[in-house]
């Protein structure tokens, strides 16, 4: 693991975004910290964020191609251009391509991957002694490029949320 120095707020809790890069247009890196936090929040969060992370990011791909200049479905395509027949529709966390219900007409399957972040994970960092130790969460995330960083990294924390909104109007009694 790199060393470095990282500021972080030892009052307040703040995320910070300590590195963002584009390593080509289908790869995109970020690394981010939350602090400060107590013993055990940050690995609850850790895995909550990168679970919704890797699991509810919608994204869309191509999953059949059709071309009277490939023999088969293992060559490669290359110089892919949509027609505007092309629709996209939403079907909940995943998207398809609608198109006619018999595929004899010489389309092909394409490997699909519809999640547009590749990886994520998060590491602790603890600091302070005795009881008043506190944790560094870092979150490191990898996407393909087809949303940026903030896009990806702002719509997990909105879906934990709601998640937990229930929780928050127990005006009626619960009984167990």
């Amino acid at each position: 693991m790199v060393r470095e120095k990282v500021t972080v707020s030892t009052r307040t809790l703040q995320w910070k975004c300590v590195e963002s890069r584009v390593d080509n247009k289908r790869l995109c890196y970020g690394r981010f910290i939350l602090s400060p936090l107590i013993k055990g929040q940050a690995d609850t969060i850790g895995i909550a964020m990168r679970r919704a992370l890797l699991g509810e990011i919608e994204g869309t791909c191509i999953t059949r191609a059709k071309s009277e200049k490939i023999p088969h479905e293992y060559s490669t395509i290359v110089d892919i251009i949509s027609p505007p027949s092309v629709e996209i529709r939403n079907r909940g966390y995943r998207y398809s391509i609608k198109r006619p219900n018999n595929f004899q007409d010489g389309s092909y399957p394409i490997d699909a991957v519809f999640m547009p972040v590749r990886n994520a994970n998060h590491s602790i960092h603890s600091y302070g002694n005795g009881n008043e130790r506190q944790e560094i969460l870092f979150l490191e995330i990898w996407t393909n490029g087809s949303l940026t960083l903030k896009k990806h990294f702002m719509k997990p924390p909105r879906n934990l949320i709601d998640l937990f909104i229930p929780f928050l109007h127990g005006e009626e009694e619960l009984y167990i």
